[in-house]
């Protein structure tokens, strides 16, 4: 494979200025309570980026405290899920309006309403795309073009999804036997705790803020030690989202109807709804899975933790629970297959997303292939990862960048020498290497596309 490892940013690509670094609690970036701070890495090079806040049991304590005053006295679980843009005697019961002594009705918060307010913030989301794509290559190694083209537009659309789902959240009314009535609703749990992982920041910020802030819920995110910056930013432009309130008048004397913008005040996501405490598992992570005023808690990241946030949440209040935890996905290619098409998805499912080697939890791992097309299949995908370009994640040019990294003594370069140590298991236990099988590159945190055959079920590969 070809390798271009450099530390300088592709095509004159400006690197972004890292502005972000503290907790953000009730609406303010804060340092820890107890003052600490961790080094956060730059996997290109292994040199040090920011020194990022680190968050314990007591910034959770606060974090926590801000959303249960926003969610029990604030405006935001009480705002409805979206705009009116009519007037009708139907809607003069509703507590949006106000009876004014001119005898005008007059729509005073309608532009407060969440889902206008989602747009808002995914609106700045996308206006952002090319700072939090650069912050994620900075942070976690991830192709540029990628976090670009593909991931900063998703978190968008996600905000944007639970934006439209805001006023589309209902129960239901039950016909019960004799001269009973039931009914449902739906209504948003309280304070939510979100862990999320390293692989893909940004997305998964919003996969778990999104859907929580349309139901409306407040929370408090921690983000993946390793990746703390695009949460951070995310969190800034949280603050940002600011709406115009616009209201609609309808005069009784005269029938009309006229609808008019005025700046008289404005109205955003609301202090303490939104809040990120960075930290680590063991403190910060575990604070919130067994906090006893947190309502619910939802994690992404491996099977080995999900069991620890299941117990912790069962120990403490019995908050309820969401996991997302880790797999180990196979690719099975028949002999019927188009070979170049199997061996494109193939590799494309394994290294894909920096082409993240490994840190995926659907990455294509393990690939069992027909033996009737086994040999032709296996000479054309080691072909294909020849012409595989490994090297800095701002360059047009490159396929696959650095491995994760996180400096914790200066010494841990944790997912890089945990895909170096499988290698080293493969080669121990008989497996044959058909490409790469080394770091790469004079520094930082590079590993060359490594393909293993000849792997038997009981080894630490397979």
């Amino acid at each position: 494979m070809a390798i271009e490892a450099n530390s300088s940013a592709g095509d004159g690509l400006k690197l972004p200025e890292i502005k972000f670094t503290k907790l953000f609690i009730n609406g303010c970036f804060v340092d820890a309570v107890s003052g600490k701070t961790f080094e956060s890495l730059d996997p290109r090079n292994g040199e040090v980026i920011a020194n990022i806040a680190a968050g314990d049991k007591e910034d959770v304590d606060l974090a926590v405290k801000a959303a249960r005053e926003a969610f029990d006295h604030g405006k935001w679980p009480r705002m409805s899920g979206s705009v009116r843009f009519f007037l009708s005697p139907l809607m003069i019961a509703s507590s949006n309006y106000t009876i004014l002594l001119n005898g005008r009705l007059q729509l005073l918060n309608h532009d407060q309403e969440r889902g206008k307010i989602m747009m808002k913030y995914a609106d700045l989301i996308e206006q952002h795309a090319e700072e939090l794509a650069a912050l994620e290559c900075l942070d976690a190694g991830k192709l540029f073009f990628l976090n670009k083209m593909n991931d900063v537009p998703v978190a968008s659309n996600l905000v944007r999804y639970y934006a439209g789902a805001a006023d589309k959240i209902h129960g239901e009314t039950l016909k019960l036997s004799g001269e009973f009535q039931g009914y449902t609703l739906r209504e948003p749990i309280g304070v939510v705790g979100h862990i999320i992982p390293w692989n893909f920041p940004t997305i998964m910020f919003f996969f778990k803020v999104a859907p929580a802030l349309a139901a409306g819920c407040t929370m408090l995110v921690k983000p993946a030690e390793q990746t703390p910056l695009t949460a951070l930013y995310c969190a800034h432009l949280a603050k940002q989202v600011r709406n115009l309130i616009s209201f609609s008048s309808f005069s009784w004397k005269s029938l009309r109807c006229y609808h008019r913008t005025t700046s008289i005040s404005q109205a955003g996501i609301p202090d303490g709804v939104l809040n990120v405490v960075t930290g680590f598992g063991a403190s910060a992570g575990a604070a919130i899975a067994s906090h006893m005023d947190v309502d619910k808690v939802s994690f992404t990241g491996s099977t080995e933790v999900g069991r620890l946030v299941m117990e912790a949440a069962a120990r403490s209040n019995l908050k309820s629970v969401s996991l997302e935890l880790g797999g180990k996905s196979p690719v099975i290619i028949c002999d019927d297959a188009d070979i170049d098409m199997a061996v494109d998805l193939a590799r494309t499912a394994i290294f894909y997303n920096k082409a993240w080697m490994g840190e995926i939890c659907v990455a294509g791992s393990r690939v069992y292939v027909q033996e009737g097309i086994y040999d032709e299949f296996v000479r054309k995908i080691a072909e294909s990862c020849k012409s595989w370009i490994v090297g800095d994640p701002f360059s047009p040019h490159v396929h696959q960048g650095p491995q994760i990294s996180l400096a914790l003594m200066k010494v841990d370069k944790k997912q890089f020498e945990k895909v170096l140590r499988y290698i080293d298991h493969g080669k121990r236990e008989g497996a044959t290497i058909l490409t790469g099988g080394k770091a790469c590159g004079e520094k930082g945190f590079y590993i060359e596309p490594t393909i293993f055959t000849d792997v038997k079920v009981e080894f630490c590969s397979h």
